[in-house]
């Protein structure tokens, strides 16, 4: 089997991709290396380019012969999306639109969509199950939530099957070192935490006041390892059974920031100093998954999604970081 993987240099691509190919998967990666890296490609070959570009994607497509796409290109900052939406639908609807249309011209008929939590919005209940109305109250969300509707569109109309994984927050890093979470400016919490545990630099806790058990946001973490696992096991399920499907991906465990930080200081063995500030607009107050669907339908065990584990591979990462 032969896999194109958008978006493959980043943070969870990368990890996807080093996870087929110890299946036994035969990958190319397609990135544009604009927040990926290129040494984060252990495996498979580097294209480096636009998904956006038609004409390289015809090329591509006509030479290797894919049997499938794993799509992780998207832009994911939700501050960003609001401060400049048109940016995120550029890259994460139109973008995405040319690359269906390719994989429909070159008949590639599976592909393996990253989507995300937000596209549920501000939860009406949790944990958050696939049935959750999609309520996104960011730009992020929404392209995630156009995304999702042309893969079902683009179903119903020209037979492609797809898997739609929507995970709440993705962390940790690869348990050898070899690659892990790298983006610049950092802006998800655990790097940022453990940064501050480092440098010695005060981080900023966005929002005290939520309904919380201390004020602060309440995610549901889970490690980018299980994450690869279940984008392989994913397309192996449509790819048998010829059906699409989506699926939520989490630990079904909520931890707030602050009791993040607490477990991190024992972790790294020392106090981590932080700030309080206010919140970021497009933040729901909590997210947590109910991942029932994926361990009963793909047989997927997040296991190594508890939050010490995460900490202590992303604090290893950290520590010892490759680029």
């Amino acid at each position: 089997m032969k896999v194109l993987v958008t978006g493959g240099a980043g943070y969870i691509g990368s990890h996807a991709n080093r996870f087929l190919a110890r299946q036994g998967v035969e990958t190319v990666v397609l990135d544009d290396l604009s927040n990926g890296h290129r040494e984060a490609v252990t495996d498979g070959r580097l294209v480096v380019g636009d998904m956006g570009d038609r004409a390289l994607l015809d090329d591509l497509m006509a030479a290797e012969k894919f049997d499938a796409i794993m799509d992780f290109a998207a832009f994911i900052e939700v501050g960003e999306s609001v401060e400049n939406p048109a940016k995120y639908y550029e890259n994460n609807v139109v973008k995405l639109k040319t690359l269906l249309d390719a994989a429909v011209a070159h008949d590639i008929r599976y592909f393996v969509f990253s989507s995300t939590a937000a596209v549920f919005g501000e939860p009406r209940y949790v944990p958050i199950d696939e049935d959750h109305p999609r309520e996104p109250i960011n730009p992020y969300g929404m392209t995630k939530r156009v995304g999702e509707a042309m893969l079902a569109d683009y179903g119903r109309a020209y037979g492609l099957v797809s898997c739609a994984f929507r995970y709440f927050n993705a962390a940790g890093d690869a348990p050898d070192g070899i690659i892990g979470e790298a983006h610049e400016p950092e802006s998800h919490l655990i790097p940022r935490v453990l940064r501050a545990a480092k440098n010695g630099v005060a981080m900023k806790v966005f929002g005290t006041d939520y309904d919380t058990r201390d004020g602060s946001c309440v995610r549901d973490y889970v490690h980018v390892e299980d994450l690869a696992e279940a984008h392989y096991l994913g397309l192996r399920y449509i790819m048998e059974r010829n059906g699409s499907e989506q699926f939520n991906l989490g630990s079904s465990e909520g931890f707030t920031v602050l009791e993040l930080i607490k477990e991190a200081e024992r972790v790294t063995g020392g106090k981590i100093p932080y700030e309080l500030a206010e919140r970021r607009p497009g933040d729901p107050a909590t997210l947590i998954a109910a991942n029932k669907k994926a361990r009963e339908i793909l047989g997927w065990e997040p296991k190594r999604s508890d939050l010490g584990t995460i900490l202590k591979d992303a604090w290893n990462w950290e520590q010892n970081r490759k680029y």
